[in-house]
């Protein structure tokens, strides 16, 4: 981060600068106390469970010389004695979205924005990865993608930077308008419309209408119309659904596409290899990531690299190094056993997604997908659930083990098919038996919302 003067961040966050100590600039921002270091300013944050104002002698003890708070309720007397700049704001959580907004302002770099329903921390990486064979390019730190985690990535930039591409996550209307009101995107990509979050949002087009949200903010840059990237569904995402003061590429199969996706030759865990055409061209495209849905997604990634005049050459070589953040299908083994990690997070399209990868494997004894609950359904978790289930049944796998409270439904939607359904209402109940289920030679998928902690089973089986 390029340093801010306390004057710029106090007008920055419309603030009071209520204690002043010689220090007049930070040189970076945390909202984790035991992160802190000189230069730093600590952002106290009051959450629902904890109160970030309590942490601010830590903070200082580790260097820290300038808080932005909201109140000074109950500080420790002994702070008093500490020399340090205190910025007072109403709220710390918007005031350090002011502070980014001002400090991204600053720097003279193309914005790319993600969002979607799934997919799209996948697709940051991967257009991250063909923008850096080029561009000095940042992105989100790990899944930072919230109103905290967004403004604390932009904060790791500096002026040395000419690209970031920023994921923008929500579960509610509003979030992405705000997210994209810090970032004002030169390029928006949406990558798809699902039902995650279906149940804060109400239905598909709730969804649709609060992914738009980022198309308000799309930003013209230096002299060329914004853009908006997406792969057309016939549905939600189409040329007359999503236009808008900016130009559009639109993604998919047909030849109504600008870019046409065809031929996907599906590798397993080796990945996939599909055929692109792009204005009478056709292209071999590798992608070393599992998965066939991994073909738009890293279509959107040469969409971006195209309009900012990347090379052929230099995408091949972003994509052909392409690693994806968090458990995304991570392939592990143990005594002879594969576990396909895909635990950071689950929804019905990406569950199903992720069975065909298993599916496409090849492996010596069983493939097992171990499936928990998808949160955040709603009205639709039964239906949902079952789908799941009903889907694993037209699939080359042998079982499926459902896990959780929910998960029931979707061992009933695979009874009866080619899989044997298995289904325990506890991880503790699957424990007791997977040296039953489990044997050298297996692959096996877990997969679970983040609330249902699948990795937790990752680690027992790698454990046998």
């Amino acid at each position: 981060m390029d340093k801010i003067s306390i004057d710029a961040v106090v007008k920055a966050v419309n603030g009071s600068l209520i204690k002043k100590c010689g220090e007049n600039f930070i040189t970076g921002v945390k909202h984790d106390s035991r992160e802190c270091g000189a230069g730093d300013m600590f952002v106290a944050v009051s959450g629902e469970k904890q109160d970030g104002h309590k942490y601010i002698p830590q903070a200082l003890r580790s260097g820290c010389r300038t808080v932005l708070v909201s109140h000074q309720n109950g500080w420790p007397d002994d702070v008093d004695a500490i020399d340090f700049n205190v910025i007072e704001v109403d709220d710390t959580v918007y005031a350090m979205g002011e502070l980014a907004k001002y400090y991204l302002d600053t720097l003279d770099l193309i914005k790319i924005a993600v969002t979607g329903s799934v997919g799209k921390t996948s697709t940051r990486d991967m257009i991250y990865y063909v923008l850096k064979e080029k561009f000095s390019c940042g992105r989100n730190m790990k899944n930072f993608n919230n109103d905290i985690g967004l403004p604390l990535s932009i904060f790791q930039f500096d002026s040395s930077m000419q690209a970031a591409v920023l994921e923008m996550g929500m579960d509610k209307f509003g979030e992405i308008d705000r997210l994209a009101e810090i970032v004002k995107p030169h390029i928006a990509v949406i990558t798809n419309i699902g039902v995650s979050h279906i149940e804060n949002l109400g239905s598909r087009e709730g969804i649709f209408k609060a992914k738009m949200e980022v198309t308000k903010h799309i930003t013209s840059y230096k002299g060329n119309p914004g853009t908006l990237i997406f792969p057309w569904d016939g549905e939600f995402l189409t040329r007359e659904n999503t236009e808008g003061q900016y130009s559009q590429i639109v993604v998919g199969s047909d030849g109504k596409s600008d870019y046409i996706i065809s031929h996907i030759d599906d590798f397993g865990l080796k990945g996939i290899q599909f055929t692109l055409e792009h204005m009478e061209k056709n292209r071999k495209i590798r992608i070393p990531v599992p998965g066939r849905h991994n073909a738009v997604n890293g279509t959107l990634a040469l969409a971006v690299g195209d309009l900012l005049e990347v090379s052929e050459d230099q995408e091949n070589i972003g994509l052909s190094k392409v690693e994806l953040t968090g458990s995304r299908l991570k392939c592990l083994e143990n005594h002879g056993v594969t576990v396909i990690d895909d635990t950071y997070n689950a929804s019905p399209d990406s569950m199903k997604s992720a069975m065909k990868v298993l599916e496409k494997s090849p492996c010596s004894g069983s493939k097992t997908a171990i499936l928990g609950d998808m949160y955040e359904l709603g009205e639709q978790s039964q239906r949902q659930h079952l789908s799941v289930g009903l889907f694993a049944r037209g699939l080359r796998i042998d079982k499926v083990i459902a896990v959780g409270c929910m998960a029931k439904y979707i061992a009933e939607g695979a009874s009866g098919g080619k899989p044997e359904a298995i289904y325990f209402e506890k991880k503790e109940d699957l424990y007791d038996k997977m040296n039953q289920l489990i044997g050298p030679g297996d692959i096996i998928l877990v997969k679970g919302s983040r609330a249902m902690k699948m990795e937790q089973i990752v680690e027992k089986v790698l454990k046998i």
